[in-house]
């Protein structure tokens, strides 16, 4: 297969997305965060609102408010659940839309269970980005315009988050060596050393050339 696509997992604050972008660059492939919810919302005919809400949350997180009411809408039998939204239901059209992707032409991927939905991929590279209490907090502050009090409680709140979602859609361990091809921590090497460290990595791991496309 032709394409090839890279999956990354990150803490809050590591600089995964940075690292993530200037990686796709590199590379010259499409890159994907965010920019996953506009897309499901468009294919699915879904409000944006309904893949924001659910952005990287297990089902059993939702309670309540929009996920406890029925919708009718118009589809093509891309929603498994009898027209009632749940978060199952919004990360299979994610999902959908992410192999779309992949199958389409080579791309970076930001969280999302994306190594997992992709993981009969031909060629794909999985990454997992942390990086030290200290580093993620003056990184989030610098962000944010934040305390490191603030810091801290955004970082335990979107562990605990990420952690929950990929731990239930995956049945694998987020953050855990096993999980992934390579585990680095972005405090070591900065942002620059490890985008240098990880490319070095991707091309060697998929055999690319520095014509790759």
């Amino acid at each position: 297969m032709e394409y090839f696509v890279v999956n990354i997992g990150r803490q809050l604050g590591s600089g995964g997305r940075e690292i993530g972008e200037r990686l796709a660059h590199r590379l010259n492939i499409s890159f994907y965060d965010k920019e996953l919810i506009q897309l499901a919302s468009e294919e699915s005919g879904l409000c944006r609102e309904f893949f924001e809400k659910a952005d990287e949350r297990p089902s059993q997180g939702i309670m309540g408010g929009l996920f406890g009411m029925r919708f009718p809408f118009i589809g093509d039998g891309t929603i498994p659940t009898n027209n009632c939204l749940s978060n199952d239901s919004l990360f299979k059209v994610q999902s959908d839309v992410i192999r779309r992707l992949a199958h389409e032409k080579s791309c970076l991927f930001v969280g999302r269970c994306a190594d997992y939905i992709l993981r009969d991929h031909p060629r794909c590279a999985n990454i997992f980005i942390s990086s030290t209490p200290e580093d993620r907090m003056e990184r989030l502050c610098r962000i944010h315009g934040i305390s490191k009090e603030e810091a801290e409680e955004m970082m335990e709140k979107a562990d605990k988050k990420r952690s929950e979602y990929y731990n239930y859609y995956s049945y694998k361990t987020w953050g855990a060596a096993a999980t992934y091809h390579l585990c680095i921590d972005s405090s070591v090497l900065g942002i620059a050393g490890t985008v240098d460290y990880i490319e070095e990595f991707v091309r060697k791991k998929l055999n690319l050339d520095i014509t790759v496309r």
